[in-house]
């Protein structure tokens, strides 16, 4: 057996190990990668969902220790 057969048996072994009991993963969701991909992909999407909860969190904390509304300290209300 070459190394790239035994890679692959490996990951037989262990997406049969998942697949035992209540844990069902497909193999699609075991051999994903983070690409950064042009246009819609789910990498951009994860990127853009951390940093949208990221800002979120910078809002709160700019309304807990100004004590007024993030509107009202951006100048804009």
């Amino acid at each position: 057996m070459n190394l790239n057969q035994d890679q692959n048996s490996e990951e037989t072994n262990n997406t049969e190990k998942l697949n035992s009991g209540d844990n069902k993963i497909d193999a699609q969701s075991i051999e994903t990668e983070d690409k950064y991909k042009f246009g819609w992909s789910s990498y951009s999407e994860i990127t853009n969902g951390r940093f949208a909860m990221l800002g979120f969190v910078a809002i709160i904390l700019i309304e807990i220790f100004s004590k007024k509304s993030f509107l009202s300290w951006a100048g804009i209300f």
